[in-house]
């Protein structure tokens, strides 16, 4: 299926597959998203409409097994906070559905900040702008047809393991 996001990188010369999955609209979490297509969590982006105040929306592109950090991306937007955008205005912002969102052929071209593990893989998954169709390409060309900036974004993993006790 040509989506919206598929579209934006054919016209840009860049390189993507599309995969398709079957939509379950109780779980539209990007680890469902990514058992689905067969890739790791890690690797398939989910990307989150924010604010900072009236008028300043950003997105947030992020690990699907992680969370926003909202002070990490205020600092990287150089807004005094941050905070999801209402649910109720994502698509009048973005022309997107809640888990169908991409930052390729939204309404408005809202900055973009993509978690710097983006890098870190070959190729990434990010929605192509509608539910159940993702995009698979590298994250340099994520980045450059994104005109993303990379920074760290999520919050850091939590320690599960037992501080080691040094004996005397």
């Amino acid at each position: 299926m040509k989506t919206n996001g598929a579209r934006f990188l054919e016209n840009l010369g860049i390189a993507f597959e599309l995969r398709e999955y079957e939509v379950d609209p109780e779980d539209l979490s990007a680890t469902a998203v990514a058992r689905k297509i067969g890739m790791p969590a890690e690797q398939v982006f989910k990307t989150l409409l924010t604010t900072g105040g009236p008028s300043e929306y950003v997105f947030a592109v992020i690990p699907g097994d992680a969370e926003l950090d909202f002070k990490k991306l205020a600092r990287a937007a150089s807004h005094r906070k941050a905070e999801m955008c209402p649910l109720k205005d994502v698509q009048p912002l973005t022309g997107y559905i809640r888990g169908g969102v991409t930052v390729f052929g939204a309404k408005k071209a809202y900055p973009v900040f993509v978690d710097e593990t983006a890098i870190l893989f070959d190729t990434i998954s990010v929605s192509a702008g509608t539910r159940g169709t993702q995009l698979i390409l590298s994250p340099a060309d994520y980045i450059r047809a994104a005109q993303a900036q990379a920074a760290d974004l999520t919050k850091d993993a939590v320690r599960t393991s037992i501080p080691e006790v040094h004996a005397r």
